[in-house]
């Protein structure tokens, strides 16, 4: 069996799959395959996969583009590994990153399924690190960042995040035991499947950047819209429990959508997700400022993050 299988979703990404493609055979742990899962592209992504020699590297393809969350269960339906590593084809990572995750998760006793690490993203704007660095100490220090239920908690709550497109690293039968991604999640929907791995075990934590993201656009503020309702509406139990002990979490969703329509310059639409709860806490305005600023870039044309 081998050890790792490295599934790589792809669609339209000709340009970008070949990096992402040496980053996993450059990991020091040797014993993986590479599973790249062509979603109905049209460009040259099966010419760019095909010119690898290393029998580690499988191609698979979807006749037609069917969605990030079908191509990831393509490939875990393909995987023969004894566990599963995600990494997006716009991303990268370091050469220990497997090593790490799996010497962390030798260290720990029944029950640790999977781990993920942090990650850094290439070509942030200052202002862009200086808004990860307000939210890290203002929104996320003290949050847990490891284990079970508790984890699943700060990340329904927006507490933590872990972008496990690029970082999660999770055992093969643990995931066909959650059912696989939902299809019919767009966004949301690697952190809607890790709330299904931490029902069944606990993730560790590696604390090192060890994937690089790229940032290459994002979905508009509807699309996001309508994947969280979704995304709580699969996950009502536990919201629900966390509403009840006073964990806001519709409201801190909804600040996330108000975000979202802010940094698009579409104030209006904004108002319309904001309430004076969310306004009233000190912290959120250091928040809407920095969107606010992002909305003002993008309508005067220069709205790189």
């Amino acid at each position: 069996m081998t050890a790792v299988s490295v599934v790589v979703p792809a669609y339209e990404r000709a340009d970008v799959v070949g990096r992402a493609i040496d980053s996993a055979l450059a990991q020091t742990v040797a014993d993986i395959e590479v599973l790249v899962v062509d979603d109905g592209s049209e460009d040259d992504t099966e010419a760019v996969v095909g010119e690898y020699a290393d029998d580690r590297v499988r191609y698979l393809a979807h006749d037609t583009n069917r969605g990030v969350s079908a191509a990831r269960n393509t490939g875990v339906a393909a995987a023969t590994g004894e566990y599963v590593a995600f990494l997006d084809s716009d991303d990268e990572w370091l050469p220990r990153k497997l090593e790490r995750q799996l010497a962390v998760l030798d260290g720990r006793g029944d029950g640790w399924v999977g781990a993920y690490c942090d990650v850094a993203t290439a070509g942030l704007s200052r202002l862009g690190r200086l808004a990860g660095v307000v939210s890290e100490t203002l929104f996320r220090s003290g949050a847990p960042r490891e284990g079970g239920r508790e984890l699943a908690e700060s990340l329904l709550a927006m507490r933590v995040f872990m972008g496990p497109g690029s970082t999660l690293l999770v055992e093969r039968r643990v995931l066909d035991r959650t059912g696989g991604f939902d299809e019919g999640l767009s966004i949301y929907e690697d952190w809607d499947l890790v709330l299904r791995v931490l029902a069944e075990g606990k993730l560790a934590y590696v604390d090192e950047a060890l994937a690089l993201t790229h940032f290459t656009g994002d979905a508009p503020a509807e699309a996001y819209v309508a994947n969280d309702r979704r995304y709580l509406e699969r996950n009502a139990a536990l919201v629900a429990d966390l509403e009840r002990r006073g964990v806001p979490v519709r409201r801190v969703h909804r600040m996330g959508v108000v975000g979202h329509f802010l940094a698009e310059g579409r104030f209006a639409e904004a108002r319309e997700y904001l309430d004076a709860g969310t306004v009233a806490r000190p912290k959120n305005l250091a928040r809407l400022a920095f969107w606010s600023v992002l909305g003002l870039q993008a309508r005067l044309g220069g709205g790189a993050r």
